[in-house]
């Protein structure tokens, strides 16, 4: 089965801890401090892989996650960088934030490999706070959390062409005929509910990409059956050539079928109709019936609006060469430089480790309890009993948006605030 979306976890890594240390040695009795800094976590990478063509892959894995940073060490040790984590997908795939599905960044064209979330920096050690007034720093820096956050994977098909029209109407089998495409084909509804890629090659060296679009429905704009799965793929083609059942095999009507499929494109995205469209009219062959051409009646019903009707026979091959050539015609006037979703998500504004920094809470006391797993690192590395640390760590409380959410939560002066077994009076 053909994946083309998938919704997977993603995190950067840690920063490694910045350590505190001082340097003790034989003979230098007061040695500086000498804590080295943490190491950076590691990024999430997006690149393109050629050799894919599914988000096969993403089924059996949706937690990705990036090694941290290394802590500091002793004698101004830094820690080591953490390897960041590349995430390989087809081109064409464009990244969303699953809550808005907004875009993230779309991986075609130059945009072949990208940082999605970028690993939280190294903490500084104790070794960048020593000055002339406080000589042996008792703090360092935690390393700063990364960024986690749910995606959606969809692929949209990279193709020139795109074959639209309902299902059993022939358009496998006309990918197949022009192109190296073989995708199965056989004489039931839906039989196609992959998109299939084939290149078309013409004399001179001229040739482009043909997608056959899996069968659409009335009512496919609104999700029904299959409909935005389908669609999602023709939102990259230029052309599109609208393949109809000239014979009314099935006993639909080629210029109901015709209006049906277009009303369905423009409910999904007006700006389809705008793009060059031919009519196939297809199984010609299979015109037995007396009377009226129903070519003649696809023509004087469409030309007047702009769109070329070719009769073809996609079994026999009649008609098929004229087609292609009126199509390569539409792509030289069309630019050839595929869609590209523009970015509607800046990931730099998530606040790093938002998911989980901290939780506040009022006890039956009526103090303000503020607890999280920086919060405690934090406290671990830093004396308070030192106006250098305690000040350090109002700056901490300040920077993480601890003491806004304070004010959020309704605390006053002279308010308790309690951290891993320290109080503290509130005063802004």
């Amino acid at each position: 089965m053909f994946a083309d979306r998938a919704k997977i976890f993603i995190k950067s890594g840690n920063g490694g801890d910045g350590h505190v240390s001082f340097r003790r040695e034989l003979y230098v009795p007061a040695g500086g401090p000498d804590g080295g800094n943490g190491g950076r976590g590691g990024d999430i990478i997006f690149e393109i892989d050629d050799g894919l063509n599914t988000l096969t892959d993403f089924r059996y894995s949706r937690k990705f996650v990036a090694k941290n940073g290394e802590p500091g060490g002793k004698r101004r040790c830094s820690g080591k960088n953490a390897q960041d984590l590349v995430i390989r997908v087809p081109e064409g795939t464009v990244i969303k934030e699953l809550e808005s599905g907004k875009v993230i960044t779309d991986m075609s064209g130059e945009n072949r490999r990208e940082v999605v979330l970028k690993g939280g920096r190294g903490g500084l050690g104790n070794m960048n706070y020593a000055t002339a007034t406080m000589q042996a720093p008792q703090y360092a820096q935690p390393g700063q959390p990364g960024q986690e956050l749910w995606v959606l994977l969809e692929l949209k098909v990279i193709a020139d062409v795109g074959l639209v029209g309902f299902p059993n109407v022939g358009k496998s089998t006309l990918l197949s005929r022009v192109s190296n495409a073989r995708p199965k084909i056989a004489n039931y509804h839906f039989t196609t509910l992959d998109p299939h890629l084939g290149v078309v090659d013409l004399d001179g060296g001229a040739g482009f990409v043909m997608a056959d679009i899996p069968g659409l429905i009335e009512g496919a704009s609104e999700g029904v059956g299959l409909g935005h799965d389908f669609l999602q793929h023709i939102e990259r083609t230029k052309v599109l050539v609208h393949v109809v059942d000239a014979a009314s095999t099935e006993g639909r009507d080629p210029v109901e079928d015709i209006r049906v499929i277009n009303r369905e494109l423009e409910k999904y995205d007006p700006e389809l109709l705008k793009r060059p469209q031919v009519i196939a009219a297809n199984k010609t062959d299979a015109v037995f019936a007396e009377g009226r051409d129903p070519v003649d009646r696809l023509r004087q019903e469409f030309e007047p609006e702009g769109f070329r009707v070719f009769p073809i026979s996609a079994v026999t091959g009649s008609g098929v060469k004229e087609l292609l050539y009126a199509v390569n015609d539409l792509l030289k006037s069309t630019p050839r430089t595929p869609r590209v979703f523009e970015k509607e998500f800046d990931v730099s504004l998530l606040r790093a480790g938002s998911n989980l920094p901290y939780t506040i809470v009022r006890d039956e006391n009526g103090a303000y309890v503020v607890e999280g797993p920086r919060i405690e690192k934090m406290l671990g590395y830093t004396n308070l009993e030192s106006e250098k640390g305690f000040a350090f760590f109002q700056k901490f409380l300040k920077e993480s948006g601890i003491l806004d959410d304070l004010v959020k939560e309704g605390i006053q002066d002279g308010d308790t605030v309690k951290m891993y077994g320290f109080s503290f009076d509130y005063y802004a």
